[in-house]
């Protein structure tokens, strides 16, 4: 009986051609928005996870505030951070270590190529370790730097694959050319889906350092933290210390004091705010999609007056009517609504990938089937309800003023 109903309100539904698509339009729009937005959503913030190269969540980030000449963080700014810096934090008893770290662009010769990009350094001593650490430093051939290696580097996995225009490879034993000096690469990283470290090349501090001649400039302060637990305490002490060294009030700092975890809650922000935005474009698209189906089913009942009357006139109770024009409501959502998860699916998918290949970065794309069955059974639902009015007001036809028209 049930299939029945499906079977004669489909079949309207097809009937009416060009009005039927053109009311599930909204409907279509709204979905697709909602689908694509989380798929991409998704997408977006798993590349900037893998943006952040950081695996120990008990690091904190110190650099000077200010203008950066669109180059690195902390550098070029008006009143960089120094040595002391580094080492005045390094004396706040809730902390471990701040290790100095500098990070500079320069230009790479290779295969009588050049292209720019980024250079940073790793101390000696105990704090390599530690610089390792944070990076999740590990090659994919060759080895690591090592204490002592003064005119040697190690380079992002993306100049081992040729991904940054040098039309050929670079492997370890190769000489490159940094800023007219030559280097010897002794590894290439892991691909770590980051288009910064996929595209770095890792300096000794010393080296770096007689190379660009940044002096006692620090870019960035990469503090260890004795207990995670208390990262927001230490987040404040230093704050406080360096408020102090820069002779500023609170509120008017230039300078900076990072968690990863406030990092990403400045990311996630960002993310949900143009989530709000496109969802409200989305919401909109809907009710003028349920509006339309309350407009197409009505006009179907004065349209199908006679139609109506014959049924009754056959035997068809108000309930039989109801239940048609109500299942023929459901299915103009329920088009819209596979039509829209078909679409929304497909462009997060795409979408991902693309953002992935834009930066560098592998990214698989993730079809949460609950963004693909909740919209298809909301769609239909939705539809339904908007046609209930339309239902009644079919139910309730007299059968002999139906037939009259």
């Amino acid at each position: 009986m049930l299939s029945d109903y499906f079977y004669l309100a489909f079949k309207n539904v097809r009937k009416r051609g060009i009005r039927s698509w053109l009311t599930i339009l909204g409907i279509f729009i709204g979905i697709a928005a909602v689908v694509s937005l989380v798929s991409l959503g998704n997408g977006l913030q798993a590349a900037i996870n893998a943006q952040f190269g950081i695996s120990s969540t008990e690091v904190i980030t110190v650099q000077a505030g200010g203008l950066t000449a669109y180059g690195p963080p902390g550098s070029g700014v008006i009143d960089p951070l120094v040595v002391e810096d580094v080492e005045e934090i390094g004396k706040l008893s809730s902390v471990k270590r701040a290790v100095r770290r500098n990070i500079r662009t320069g230009k790479l010769e290779y295969n009588d190529i050049t292209v720019f990009g980024m250079a940073i350094d790793v101390p000696d001593g105990e704090e390599r370790d530690f610089v390792y650490e944070v990076l999740d430093a590990k090659v994919e051939t060759g080895r690591l730097l090592k204490d002592g290696d003064d005119k040697k580097v190690v380079l992002g996995y993306n100049f081992y694959v040729d991904k940054v225009g040098l039309s050929k490879i670079v492997e370890p034993g190769d000489k490159v050319l940094i800023d007219d000096e030559s280097f010897e690469v002794v590894g290439i990283f892991e691909k770590k889906g980051s288009f910064i470290f996929d595209n770095i090349v890792l300096m000794n501090a010393k080296p770096m350092q007689d190379l660009i001649g940044y002096g006692d400039e620090v870019d960035t302060i990469a503090v260890q933290v004795k207990d995670k637990d208390e990262m927001e305490l230490v987040k404040e002490d230093i704050e406080k210390l360096m408020r102090k060294r820069r002779d500023v009030k609170k509120g008017e700092e230039d300078f900076e004091v990072s968690t990863p975890e406030g990092a990403m809650e400045q990311v996630n922000s960002v993310l949900n705010g143009v989530k709000i935005f496109i969802s409200m474009i989305a919401v909109i698209s809907i009710i003028v999609g349920t509006i339309g189906i309350v407009n197409t089913m009505s006009t179907a009942v004065l349209e199908r007056r006679k139609d109506i009357g014959i049924m009754k006139a056959i035997g068809a109770k108000n309930k039989h009517i109801f239940t048609l024009f109500l299942i023929e409501s459901g299915l103009l959502g329920l088009a819209g609504g596979i039509l829209g998860v078909a679409v929304g699916v497909a462009v997060g998918y795409f979408g991902t990938i693309g953002i992935g290949n834009y930066i560098g970065s592998t990214l698989k794309p993730q079809i949460d089937i609950f963004w693909v069955i909740t919209p298809i059974i909301g769609s239909f639902i939705l539809g339904g309800l908007a046609g209930i009015v339309p239902a009644m007001q079919a139910a309730r036809q007299h059968p002999v003023e139906a037939l009259r028209g």
